[in-house]
């Protein structure tokens, strides 16, 4: 495998959220809530916290928090170990929250994908376009 980290790719997704950067906090870092817009988890928000998001389809990504800047960034590994080494995913997803005059601005990274993983980085970038639109939904649920 090829360890040259500049040859990784990433998916980048900014999407205008019509809530305050403290209700899109809630739905990224409350584990009931991220389990409405994006998997079933063990979440804690604690840099060091290891947790495991249980997908619909069966697999599971094993995470740990990187960082916390309360109401402003959010990162955590997301790996996906599989049988086959070709399909294995270590990845960092951040979440960026900037305050705007309608709301917030959520920017999502996932980089370390590896330039061979094509079909995961397209998978990716769809998966997150839903996830983040259920974000947008939950978060306007929260008190």
């Amino acid at each position: 495998m090829n360890d040259n980290t500049s040859e990784m790719r990433s998916v980048i997704i900014e999407r205008e959220i019509s809530h305050p950067p403290e209700k899109v906090w809630r739905a990224l870092t409350v584990p009931h809530l991220i389990a409405e817009w994006l998997m079933k988890n063990d979440f804690h928000l604690a840099v060091g916290h290891r947790f495991k998001l249980q997908g619909d389809w069966g697999g599971t990504l094993d995470c740990e928090v990187l960082t916390i800047e309360e109401n402003r960034v959010l990162s955590y590994t997301w790996d996906f170990v599989n049988d086959n080494p070709d399909y294995d995913l270590r990845s960092i997803v951040t979440f960026t929250l900037t305050p705007t005059g309608k709301g917030t601005l959520l920017r999502m990274e996932q980089a370390g994908f590896r330039p061979e993983q094509k079909q995961a980085l397209g998978g990716a970038k769809a998966g997150w376009e839903q996830f983040l639109g259920k974000l947008e939904e939950v978060a306007g649920r929260t008190d």
